[in-house]
């Protein structure tokens, strides 16, 4: 269920966008599939995860690199979603105003740190925001740590934070508040409309079961 909201995401963003820039978008929600599983594979899942007794800390990990010595793939597999449905929720940010390379990069960098850093931090039981971990508790002075169930904050505050600096940085799309060709300002900003309800309506519904 978790992957499959990479469809939803998918239908969404292509619903969403212009029909002259379908392609591209599409292009963009599959390689974050491709490129977040090398990212989690390589690093992502050791500094989640990666937790030798005695050495671990309560920022980042610090074992499993390439998930050497990790006997559960399936966990590791499970976990990889979390970390493309977080890479894949910034999509939506950059569509139609992002350079594919510069697209590449965000999604190994999302899925290979930022999101493993915040993983730790919660689900591990080393995290220093851990349920599970004692010192935690004594710093923060609660009788429990952050309970994250399904990822609300860890994958969806994570993605969403992410989509909040990369919409600063890229600013509006092309033709919203300029002439696309002139480069004059517009009086009065364009809107930009969505070439299909019907794809944006699919991948809600989609969304919304991936989510039970």
């Amino acid at each position: 269920l978790v992957f499959f909201m990479q469809a939803g995401f998918a239908m969404v963003c292509a619903g969403s966008v212009r029909r002259k820039n379908l392609q591209n978008t599409m292009l963009k929600n599959l390689l974050d599939a491709c490129w977040a599983s090398v990212g989690f594979f390589t690093v992502g899942f050791a500094f989640a995860f990666g937790d030798r007794t005695g050495k671990a800390n309560g920022f980042i990990g610090t074992a499993n690199f390439f998930l050497l010595d990790v006997e559960d793939y399936s966990f590791w597999l499970f976990q990889y979603t979390f970390s493309a449905a977080a890479a894949t929720i910034v999509a939506g940010t950059l569509a139609e105003r992002c350079k594919m390379a510069a697209y590449i990069s965000y999604s190994i960098f999302v899925s290979g740190f930022v999101y493993p850093i915040v993983v730790h931090a919660v689900w591990s039981d080393y995290g220093f925001l851990s349920i599970t971990n004692d010192a935690s508790r004594r710093i923060f002075n609660l009788e429990v740590g952050v309970i994250d169930f399904a990822g609300c904050g860890v994958v969806h505050l994570t993605g969403g934070a992410v989509a909040l600096v990369a919409t600063w940085i890229l600013g509006a799309r092309r033709g919203v508040f300029h002439d696309e060709l002139s480069g004059e300002e517009l009086p009065k900003p364009r809107k930009i409309v969505g070439h299909s309800i019907s794809l944006q309506m699919v991948g809600t519904l989609i969304l919304w079961f991936c989510w039970y």
